[in-house]
């Protein structure tokens, strides 16, 4: 598998894996960004979180980019996103991605809707 494929697989786990699994492929001093009224997270207060917390049923990523340098990632892309009862999701979104001893650690993830 290749380095941008393993990626783009951590980043679609992410939003359907549960919690747990999001939180062990997410640096400890992650940063995140999410639309009010969540706001910046950082530490344990991102799993306190309902909004993310909460998995997504399903998922389409689309408008894929990805820039690398060494050991960082970046993946930039539109997401839609869908949960039971709940209007479908859409959003632009980065996540920022470090390599620790070969393995790929979420260091940011930031979303803006679309409105």
């Amino acid at each position: 598998m290749t380095t941008d494929a393993t990626l783009w697989g951590l980043e679609e786990r992410f939003w359907t894996d549960g919690a747990e699994s999001a939180r062990s492929m997410t640096a400890k001093n992650a940063v995140f960004v999410f639309p009010y009224p969540a706001g910046i997270l950082s530490g344990d207060t991102i799993w306190r979180e309902k909004d993310v917390a909460q998995r997504w049923q399903s998922i389409v990523i689309s408008e894929r980019f990805v820039s690398r340098k060494g050991d960082i990632a970046v993946l930039a892309y539109r997401v839609s996103a869908e949960r039971g009862g709940e209007p479908i999701y859409e959003a632009l979104c980065t996540s920022t991605y470090l390599r620790d001893d070969e393995t790929w650690l979420r260091l940011s993830h930031q979303q803006t809707p679309l409105v």
